[in-house]
């Protein structure tokens, strides 16, 4: 039923302003979509990410948004330091910096301005 269709993220804000500032400015996503009053539409790879604004925003302690950036995975954690984004550490995992050992998978967490965790995911050996 839905194993051949796109699935997308919706994250949820308390500020549209601020979202708008971090989701483009700081992540570099372009805003496609600003037709629905009180929600941002980005593009990203062939899906959506949605940011809406909501009472509710910031209180999910899970992953909210994950990209798989392959072997960029390196440089678009420096560029993202380099604007200011801080990354999670999380002791219970092997880390080389803000980057987090698993298997053949390496990745990186942090958070946008309403605490929503997003989540980079690359390879062993990427660049």
């Amino acid at each position: 039923m839905l194993k051949n269709k796109n699935s997308s993220a919706i994250v949820a804000v308390k500020d549209l302003d601020r979202a708008r500032a971090f989701y483009s400015d700081v992540l570099g996503l372009n805003l496609a979509d600003t037709a629905n009053e009180g929600m941002l539409g980005y593009r990203t790879g062939n899906t959506w990410l949605t940011v809406y604004q909501s009472a509710f925003a910031g209180t999910n302690q899970a992953n909210a948004v994950s990209w798989d950036v392959g072997v960029e995975l390196d440089d678009i954690v420096a560029a993202l330091k380099a604007k200011g984004v801080a990354f999670e550490h999380y002791d219970e995992m092997p880390r080389e910096g803000d980057v987090h050992l698993c298997g053949t998978m390496r990745m990186a967490w942090f958070k946008d301005p309403d605490g929503n965790i997003l989540h980079l995911v690359g390879q062993t050996g990427a660049a």
